[in-house]
């Protein structure tokens, strides 16, 4: 009996760590294998076609937007890892940004001192206590941290005193990475921080399938072996060791190290039902997904007085980021405009993107018309609510729109109940109780598109790669 090919390194899932993370081990002369389940790569960060449309999933904004030639970040870091260019990612910066609660707002932008102004115009009482803040989150080292149980808003309450003020901070960085209702690890806070308002929000010209192209085309010239359609259906593993994986067409592959971005439940579920019974508790799946909807206008939203690219609003007294009891919370949400990124290759339609909290159990219980007709009732309540901040009805201007759910997002990556952000507790060192077999991407606790590239070169070079090479 023959036995199965052997890698030294097999990926699970052809998103943004696991291309990355290939890149860097193919860079080494690794023998290296992706797996893929569907047809399309990119994961959480991918896209689709309707009606001879283009349309990114996940991506509403590079984070950790740098200028050409600034060193240290981890844009730069990340490039250096993989070989890219700057120019490699034509980046077009945001307009600007904004959060919006009741009665006050706060714009920021890829220029730092824009949101230092709007907090003395607004809060003049906390400049003080907010510079204090920045100071603390410039000198803290989140990629080494020595305790990841401290809570963000209790790290920003002890310099600021204003708990407006706080949850008008926590919003965004909830929205854009938080597995946790109402809070967000300190650790990922200042990661988020430091991402999304110190260093801001850029789009790659044409949306995120050029960036995925690129990525791809970089791995499969190192020599890198990508499967689509070949999902995982165990991890295969043998007195504590994972020794490979067998394919749902029942073939079974060797590897001396398997990286998973499936997650940290999902992956023990690959693992066997006594590998999850053991070591998934309850308590730490994640609880919060989203549901979006995406409409094309026949104008640009600038021409209709829409000149934000993000927009985090709160219209609740208090800011609620949980899982909602109905279908979903339109008290708070997103509002992206891709349009209002300068781009070398500007989009011929104008687009809204709204994004709203929602209860994925109750998603789960509807079927067929009642869950066509359940999306159709909740976009309804969104876009009542999102024209309230629009200035504009996006139907009054639609030419087209669809509409994604928690069982959506299940269904295309595999994440339990449609959990975007994943586990409440993260694995920051990406152990997992199988010798050989570790974790990159949203589970192992770094988050957005450039976070999840840093995950899976990090994880890569420190697991899978000699000393000497890293």
């Amino acid at each position: 009996m023959s036995s199965p090919p052997t890698f030294d390194t097999i990926i699970i899932g052809a998103g943004m760590s696991g291309l990355a993370a290939g890149i860097r081990l193919a860079q080494f002369d690794q023998r290296v294998l992706i797996l893929e389940k569907h047809y399309l790569w990119g994961g959480l960060n991918s896209f689709f076609k309707r009606a001879g449309r283009r349309f990114d999933v996940g991506l509403h904004a590079l984070t950790n937007w740098v200028p050409k030639g600034t060193r240290g970040t981890p844009l730069s870091k990340l490039l250096r890892q993989l070989r890219l260019g700057y120019d490699d990612l034509k980046l077009g910066q945001q307009s600007f940004s904004e959060v919006r609660f009741p009665g006050v707002k706060l714009a920021f932008s890829n220029d730092f001192e824009l949101l230092r102004s709007e907090i003395a115009r607004a809060f003049p009482d906390q400049v003080e206590g907010f510079e204090s803040l920045v100071r603390r989150i410039d000198a803290y080292d989140a990629f080494r941290p020595s305790d990841t149980s401290l809570s963000a808003r209790s790290q920003l309450s002890q310099s600021i005193s204003d708990p407006q003020l706080v949850d008008m901070l926590l919003c965004p960085l909830l929205f854009y990475g938080s597995a946790r209702e109402d809070d967000v690890d300190w650790y990922q806070g200042v990661i988020l921080f430091k991402s999304i308002l110190q260093e801001g929000f850029a789009r790659p010209a044409g949306g995120i399938k050029p960036l995925l192209d690129l990525l791809v085309a970089r791995y499969r010239d190192l020599g890198g072996e990508l499967r689509m359609r070949s999902g995982v259906k165990e991890i295969v593993h043998e007195d504590g060791r994972c020794l490979g994986v067998r394919l749902e067409d029942g073939q079974e592959l060797a590897a001396q190290k398997v990286l998973s971005s499936a997650g940290w439940a999902e992956s023990m579920r690959l693992a066997g039902d006594d590998m999850y019974a053991r070591h998934v508790r309850p308590e730490e799946l994640g609880t919060l997904s989203f549901v979006e909807s995406i409409h094309v206008l026949d104008r640009e939203p600038a021409d209709l007085g829409f000149g934000a690219t993000i927009q985090f609003f709160n219209d609740a007294p208090e800011f609620r980021y949980r899982r909602p009891a109905g279908l979903v919370d339109t008290q708070s949400g997103v509002l992206c405009c891709p349009n209002n990124y300068a781009s070398e290759e500007p989009l011929r339609e104008g687009i809204i993107r709204t994004t709203s909290l929602a209860n994925p159990v109750a998603w789960r219980e509807l079927v067929g018309d009642a869950y066509e007709a359940a999306k159709e009732e909740v976009q309804t309540s969104i876009l009542a609510r999102a024209q309230e901040h629009l200035g504009f009805h996006p139907r009054d201007y639609s030419v087209f729109s669809d509409c994604f759910t928690p069982r959506t997002v299940e269904r295309f990556t595999g994440r339990i109940d449609g959990a975007v952000y994943g586990a409440s507790t993260k694995r920051f060192d990406g152990k997992t109780p199988l010798q050989n077999l570790h974790l990159i991407g949203t589970d192992q606790g770094l988050l957005g598109v450039t976070g999840a590239m840093l995950s899976g070169v990090s994880m890569a070079n420190r697991y899978c790669l000699k000393p000497s090479l890293r």
